[in-house]
């Protein structure tokens, strides 16, 4: 029996899914950014307009489903990601889930234990996000660069009770390509197979050991910031990723861009028109216009790409939900 995956229009096959991008944000609003007066205030009707023409220009590429993994604390929007579903065709899947500590919004959280994290987390998935019986289809976890914090241990143990209990797979969020292998630990000892999990933003560093080491474990991994060339240049991304597909493991790659097609309240200091002038090639296109072809050209096949943007989201959904459901 295929898996069955939330999506923030209610349930789909994962069959279904076709080509997908696996991180993606429809909006996000940094911790704190109604804070900033100096920003303009922010409109809804322009923000969706904003992601719905992102978005289409996503599916005239042929993609027709993504993850985004906004946790709880930067902004989420669920009623938003429907209606951006709903007007473009994209299947969009929702986050349950909390961001890294130092980043994030910690206290709330601080004060449960495992247990209770898990229930709340449980709840998103099983009946919907507040009132608006949307529910999440995914759970996001993160950790800070180089340890796991104590809050962190405690949210990631929580997301994986509740991983265990519903047949839902986690996506996480790294920094400087570390910790990853502290989110296997911690994820497989709940109980859940590696291959429930998604290490995020595996490609942020020029380090083709590390990145085959979390697929020698069994997880997916995450090359999901194509375009943010602040971290590395692509030309690294593609080197690593051709190298990991090379060794034997083109079936745990997946890959994204970690576009944000709006911020409420702007990104700090940086405005719109000055990031488009740091990341040129940051777009949810990117990837179909540039990335793909250049892979082509160095060798890779339009199968690889397949495995990579189809079967591989498909079996990672149904690796989670088949160890619960059987």
């Amino acid at each position: 029996m295929s898996a069955t995956i939330n999506t923030v229009l209610g349930p789909m096959n994962a069959n279904d899914l076709g080509s997908t991008l696996v991180h993606e944000h429809v909006l996000i609003g940094m911790p704190g950014w109604f804070m900033d007066a100096r920003q303009p205030a922010y409109n809804r009707k322009e923000a969706v307009e904003r992601a719905v023409d992102a978005f289409q220009e996503l599916h005239a590429h042929g993609v027709r489903s993504v993850i985004d993994p906004c946790p709880m604390d930067l902004g989420r929007d669920v009623e938003v990601m429907a209606e951006v579903s709903q007007k473009t065709g994209i299947n969009l899947i929702c986050a349950t889930g909390a961001y890294v500590e130092e980043m994030g919004i910690p206290w709330t959280l601080a004060q449960l234990n495992e247990e209770q994290i898990a229930e709340g987390f449980i709840k998103e998935i099983e009946r919907g996000v507040q009132d608006t019986g949307i529910k999440c289809g995914i759970i996001k976890i993160a950790t800070g660069r180089g340890k796991v914090s104590d809050y962190e241990r405690k949210v990631l143990t929580g997301a994986s009770i509740a991983a265990k209990a519903t047949g839902v797979p986690v996506i996480s969020h790294t920094e400087g390509c570390s910790c990853g292998h502290d989110q296997i630990d911690i994820v497989c000892g709940q109980g859940l197979k590696s291959s429930s999990l998604i290490v995020g933003h595996s490609c942020g560093a020029d380090d083709a050991p590390y990145q085959k080491s979390l697929a020698e474990r069994g997880s997916y991994v995450g090359f999901d910031r194509f375009g943010l060339i602040v971290e590395v240049p692509d030309e690294v991304r593609m080197k690593n990723l051709k190298a990991l597909s090379d060794s034997g493991h083109r079936e745990k790659i997946l890959v994204s861009h970690d576009y944000v097609a709006c911020f409420a309240g702007g990104m700090g200091n940086t405005t719109p028109d000055e990031l488009k002038k740091i990341l040129p090639n940051w777009a949810m296109t990117h990837l179909f216009e540039n990335i793909f072809p250049e892979l082509k050209r160095m060798g890779m096949s339009q199968d690889d790409i397949d495995t990579i943007m189809v079967d591989n989201p498909r079996r990672y959904f149904e690796d989670a939900w088949a160890a619960v459901h059987g």
